[in-house]
């Protein structure tokens, strides 16, 4: 295994960090100060106040203009800067990590692509590795245990149904590590499979699915608490044949992925499920492959070629051709269309991109918002919600200029 990279923390140094609007779950704070210590957040407090004993030697930053709002945590990521998850590469998989890191994400989850079970088990064995050493949160199995009428970039002749004893010996490669796995719940076994992975404390989601309102809603039920991208890769919602999408909303038990990118959903889409889930229910999420971050190009999702142009990824070849292939999205990008584009406020911004994922996660101890006791993991951002600065565990990963 490669050499852990991730940033550390500055052990007794003191950064206080002075002047900018800052996202705290209590709403935004004008004219913010957050303290920074041992690489936590020691305090966020409101107006300027003088240095006290507390602050002699600290570094301090003054941010005024800009917004801080807490690490963005994407818990769908194939890849990035080129790399991707699915390489069972350590290397590669690390500089898909610090790509996102540069644009705020500083917790992800390594999601994999469809492929046979011993692939999937080599690339679950660097991926919980990197979960152990601190630079992922998890596994997310996206296949393939998917339907093949609704596969998307998934090479249709590796998927297979959810047989309860394949899911299992997939949620063991990941050693403790795995938090997620996508499946089409009508399929054979589906049922079932959702029941072992609840009893295994592994997020069982819906997706890439063909289901219908009551199997979808049987599926919850058992134990199913994650839409995988909702919208996409699934029935579209029909007035006589609602499909999942209307389960998958109207269920306070789950949490619906979003990709807030401009090609995968209409805004309305997008603002109509802010509507019927709510603001707490939602998470924004990249499904990014190879090429975020990077320009258009030919790049590789799993074992398959894809054609990037104009930021736009699809399948080059074989019978999916020209289907999407998840998307080039970064989540800075994400939170900067949600404010601009979808008209969302900035709290209802913050919870879908770090709130809502840290709680579902099960970090939200840690991380997911800008509290006392918390890692110090933030994004500075300027007047047009830009990334300036990136903070993860109190360690300047990006630094905002002239601090």
């Amino acid at each position: 295994m490669a050499q852990q990279r991730s940033a550390g923390r500055t052990g007794d140094r003191r950064t206080v960090l002075a002047g900018a609007r800052v996202a705290t779950p209590s709403g935004v704070v004008e004219d913010g100060r957050i303290t920074v210590a041992d690489g936590r957040i020691a305090e966020v407090s409101g107006g300027p106040a003088p240095d006290g004993p507390g602050d002699a030697g600290a570094e301090h930053a003054d941010l005024t203009g800009h917004l801080v709002v807490p690490g963005f945590i994407d818990m769908h990521l194939h890849g990035g800067g080129g790399g991707s998850f699915s390489s069972a590469d350590p290397e590669e998989c690390l500089r898909v990590v610090e790509a996102h890191r540069r644009h705020g994400t500083t917790s992800m989850i390594g999601s994999t692509v469809t492929g046979d079970l011993d692939d999937l088990a080599r690339q679950a064995a660097v991926l919980a590795e990197l979960t152990e050493q601190g630079d992922l949160v998890g596994i997310h199995f996206e296949g393939p245990f998917i339907s093949p009428h609704r596969c998307g970039a998934h090479q249709p002749e590796l998927l297979r149904d959810p047989d309860p004893a394949d899911v299992r010996t997939l949620v063991a490669a990941g050693r403790g590590r795995t938090k997620m796995m996508t499946i089409a719940p009508e399929l054979p076994g589906g049922l079932d499979s959702v029941r072992l992975l609840a009893d295994s404390g592994v997020l069982a989601a819906v997706g890439h699915t063909d289901s219908t309102y009551d199997a979808t809603r049987d599926a919850i039920d058992a134990g199913a608490r994650v839409a995988t991208h909702l919208f996409n890769a699934m029935p579209a919602l029909a007035h006589r044949a609602p499909g999942p999408v209307l389960a998958l909303l109207e269920d306070e038990r789950v949490t619906v992925e979003m990709i807030n990118d401009g090609t995968h959903l209409h805004p309305a889409v997008l603002q109509m499920a802010f509507r019927d889930a709510g603001a707490g229910r939602v998470a924004f999420i990249t499904d990014a492959m190879g090429a975020a971050g990077m320009s258009d190009g030919m790049y590789h999702l799993g074992p398959m070629g894809v054609s990037v142009t104009d930021g736009v990824a699809r399948i080059a070849d074989g019978p999916t051709a020209g289907s999407i292939a998840g998307s080039t999205l970064t989540l800075d990008r994400a939170f900067r269309r949600a404010l601009t584009v979808d008209g969302l406020t900035i709290g209802q911004a913050v919870q879908a991109l770090s709130a809502n994922p840290a709680r579902l996660l099960g970090i939200d101890d840690r991380t997911g918002s800008l509290t006392a006791g918390k890692d110090a993991d933030l994004v500075v951002l300027d007047a047009a919600y830009q990334v300036v600065g990136v903070m993860r565990h109190g360690a300047w990963v990006v630094r905002p200029a002239g601090v």
